[in-house]
């Protein structure tokens, strides 16, 4: 499927838990201005009225009838029936909703709901950081080629999805990419989120500078205390990021060692990269110690920080070495290291979800 050839219309939404974006696709491109507002109501019905309100209003400037709804919802849910559960980021949705119904009966389209994260790392395997990277091993002469991606979207929370030869993985009980729920590796009676997401940023700075998690700054804020862009109590900011590196790290590396594939990172702290993402890289390459004793690496594949100029030339490098073929005169060539790389967003986050979403829903309704 060229999606860039399509001539259908999809509605989309990427719905966060500060705000929802929406937007129309043809052919892979918005077919009108995108519109944001926030995410925030006090009550179901205002915030159900606030999703139909939004669609109604993009359908408003479409030229030509969509063809379906696709769109990005947060878990838990049960992205199959489109009933939305009990969602911490948005917890006005307690107890089973049943949205994608509801949008049905409203719009009288297809609606086909996702994981945001699965959609996110669609978007970007389709035309964002993995074909990025692809090009330039091209470029740089390397004949390796990446086919899986993890995509991490780190906001109000965290998210995951996962493609894989081109497919967005789709498990058995739609829950794949679910890192959030990876244990922390700080605080191993809790989940991956309460360091990972913004209130984790708020929560670390406020105790170490010891003040109230009420008063802490904007998660913006804070990285730019610690880039000492802005007054504040940068030691504070600084360890909020780190221990987001160390507990993403941590999860990101115990996904690839099942994955085996590129890692991309999006949402609203992925801005912030400047401040973590080599000690997340630092994480991730970090040993293991056997009982026995003896170090064991913490993963068969090493990672490179793809945003750092050194880290890209030396992930991009191919490091051959040849070996003798036994009782023969041959000689062949493999690679010594195995590298996965890791970067930020190459779409933008609300883009990348946009696109996975069209993209998908061109496939639900021709059947694939």
């Amino acid at each position: 499927m060229d999606y860039r050839k399509d001539k259908r219309i999809i509605m989309t939404l990427d719905a966060g838990g500060t705000r929802l974006v929406f937007s129309a696709l043809r052919g892979g491109e918005e077919v009108v201005p995108s519109l944001a507002i926030p995410t925030a109501r006090d009550t179901l019905e205002a915030t159900l009225q606030a999703v139909i309100g939004g669609f109604e209003d993009i359908r408003s400037h479409l030229a030509d009838p969509p063809s379906a709804v696709c769109f990005g919802f947060p878990a838990p849910a049960d992205y199959r029936s489109g009933v939305i559960g009990d969602l911490e980021n948005i917890p006005v949705f307690r107890g089973g909703i049943a949205l994608g119904p509801m949008l049905e009966d409203h719009f009288g389209l297809p609606v086909f709901i996702y994981n945001d994260g699965d959609l996110f790392a669609y978007g970007e395997s389709l035309a964002g950081f993995l074909p990025h990277i692809n090009v330039m091993l091209k470029e740089h002469g390397s004949a390796r080629r990446y086919k899986n991606l993890l995509g991490v979207t780190l906001g109000t929370g965290i998210g995951g999805g996962i493609v894989t030869e081109g497919r967005m993985l789709q498990g058995d009980n739609a829950v794949q990419g679910e890192i959030n729920r990876m244990r922390n590796r700080l605080y191993p009676q809790s989940s991956v989120e309460d360091s990972a997401g913004a209130r984790g940023v708020r929560r670390v700075f406020a105790r170490v500078a010891g003040i109230a998690e009420d008063d802490a700054p904007t998660p913006k804020e804070i990285y730019e205390i610690g880039m000492e862009q802005r007054e504040g109590n940068s030691e504070a900011a600084r360890h909020a990021f780190t221990e987001l590196a160390a507990v993403t790290g941590d999860a990101v590396a115990n996904a690839v060692t099942l994955l085996d594939g590129l890692v991309v990172l999006g949402g609203g702290l992925a801005g912030a990269h400047k401040l973590f993402l080599s000690q997340l890289v630092d994480e991730m390459n970090a040993g293991f110690v056997t009982l026995s004793g003896s170090p064991l690496p913490r993963m068969e594949t090493t990672a490179f920080n793809l945003e750092d100029p050194a880290g890209l030339q030396e992930f991009l490098h191919d490091d051959l070495r040849g070996v003798m073929v036994p009782f023969s005169n041959r000689t062949v060539t493999f690679e010594e290291i195995k590298r996965v790389g890791v970067g930020v967003s190459r779409l933008g986050t609300e883009r990348a979800v946009a696109l996975g979403a069209y993209a998908a829903a061109l496939e639900r309704l021709d059947g694939r």
